[in-house]
């Protein structure tokens, strides 16, 4: 007898769930739009709809549902603080209406945690315990596990990276502010208005208003020089708030995933650059590992098998066998 878990990913545009059995293998996957303008309600219909078309055979157990969120999630409450690009999604205790509607525990997790428990599990993270996962797009998310534990803080708000807080020329900002794709597009779009030469003005038929994070490094791939310099500035940046995570917790792995880390060695060169600068001592990277993420975009629903596991990441990763296997 096989024992299954069912994973939900509430993505702002797609919903997803699928049946994984407890090697996190995925047998069977589902999807529809979330269609989040609708509201809530409908939003958890459809969720609904979809958890029971994943629902394992009736002879077989169900182990439990995980959900990854976008946005700030408490996991230790079941409830949803504010769901990222989801219409009326605030203060929402998602896990006791599944609980009381498919009578099997229910985990939530942010969706960067999520996706750290499932590159540690399954992915580039497999086999480490001190774990730092780092997601580069339209934010700077991540999801930091120390010791084989998920970071949570009091209220499982904790390990929010990207927002980081820096002095730069005199101002406030923050990592995400400087360095997720929006501000790629915004420096591009701000620097070919003041006369720079681009590539990437051609590319969008003249309207800067529709450089993107993907037109940049699109961009950079094809040899652009200013595009270049906005993804150095950015791996600097990158590579700043990488080091004070490396004092504050020293670990063994750091995994980027998202859009803009697709870039690679244009922005990672100058990040491990800035790492080796601003560290009080190579013993910090010395023996540090950075991959890419590995499992694309199962990533969520993998993940939120694993909160399964885990227990909304509260007990340690040897709970999930693949885990071990490195």
């Amino acid at each position: 007898m096989t024992d299954y878990i069912i994973g939900v990913d509430l993505g702002g545009t797609r919903l997803r769930a699928a049946l994984m059995d407890d090697d996190l293998a995925i047998h069977a996957r589902h999807e529809v739009l979330t269609e989040a303008e609708g509201g809530f309600e409908a939003t958890l219909g459809r969720m609904k709809q979809l958890i029971r078309a994943a629902m394992p055979p009736s002879d077989e157990p169900l182990l439990g549902i995980g959900v990854s969120v976008p946005g700030p999630t408490n996991p230790f409450k079941g409830v949803v603080e504010l769901g990222t690009n989801l219409a009326g999604w605030h203060d929402i205790p998602l896990a006791n209406l599944l609980q009381d509607e498919f009578g099997v525990p229910v985990f939530l997790g942010n969706d960067a945690n999520v996706a750290a428990l499932a590159e540690a599990t399954r992915g580039a993270a497999r086999g480490y315990r001190h774990i730092i996962f780092i997601t580069v797009s339209t934010g700077i998310g991540s999801g930091i596990i120390v010791d084989g534990h998920l970071l949570l803080g009091k209220e499982g708000l904790a390990a929010e990276a990207g927002h980081i807080v820096m002095l730069l020329d005199g101002e406030f900002t923050t990592l995400e502010k400087q360095a997720a794709g929006p501000s790629l597009a915004r420096q591009a779009r701000e620097r070919i208005q003041a006369g720079e030469a681009s590539i990437m003005a051609g590319m969008v038929d003249g309207d800067l208003e529709k450089i993107t994070g993907k037109t940049v490094g699109g961009a950079v791939l094809a040899g652009d020089t200013l595009a270049n310099a906005i993804v150095s500035r950015a791996g600097t940046i990158l590579g700043g708030g990488m080091a004070s995570l490396l004092h504050i917790f020293n670990p063994e792995i750091l995994v980027f995933g998202g859009g803009v880390s697709t870039i690679g060695e244009p922005l990672f060169q100058p990040m491990r650059a800035a790492i080796e600068a601003n560290c009080i001592d190579k013993a910090y990277w010395r023996n540090l590992k950075i991959e890419p993420a590995a499992l694309g975009e199962n990533v969520s629903l993998i993940g939120a098998g694993a909160l399964v596991m885990t227990r909304g990441g509260v007990e340690d990763l040897s709970a999930v066998k693949t885990a071990l296997d490195a």
